[in-house]
């Protein structure tokens, strides 16, 4: 199975099914927590709970979310941003964000010519280093926590 960021964990299941379980007992009706983890299971696609189980991770955490503010240094300048898009890699090694900026980043060294960036698409471990390096062998990407 590969997992995306909508890919639900184990924890989040269970969460739902006491949910579950405290609206059906609102309405009058009992029901197990067995009964409502097998229920929350097929809801998701899965056979039953015990199928649902062996095929979830316990959690799923991910560094970086739709929405989240950041700083760091694109091709070496500083910027401020907002994470307006994420893509977890197969093997969730890797993240592809997509940030728009505060303020436009100029992306040339040369001060007669400027090429402004609003926003940016790049591939970022999961500490916020991306893979892709400049020519000077340093990150093209550094991103973190606002």
């Amino acid at each position: 199975m590969t997992f995306s960021l909508d890919t639900p964990s184990a924890q989040t299941l269970k969460a739902e099914a006491r949910a579950l379980r405290d609206e059906r007992s609102r309405a009058g009706l009992d029901l197990s927590h067995g009964a409502a983890l097998e229920e929350i299971a097929r809801r998701h696609g899965f056979r039953d709970w015990n199928t649902a189980r062996a095929a979830l991770p316990e959690r799923v955490m991910v560094p970086f979310q739709v929405g989240m503010r950041v700083r760091g240094l694109y091709l070496e300048q500083p910027f401020k941003g907002l994470v307006i898009g994420v893509q977890m890699s197969g093997d969730m090694q890797t993240f592809t964000l997509t940030v728009k900026f505060d303020d436009p980043v100029n992306v040339t060294p040369d001060f007669m010519f400027a090429a402004l960036r609003h926003r940016v698409t790049a591939t970022v471990d999961a500490r916020g280093i991306s893979l892709a390096l400049r020519g000077n062998g340093k990150p093209q990407m550094e991103v973190g926590r606002e």
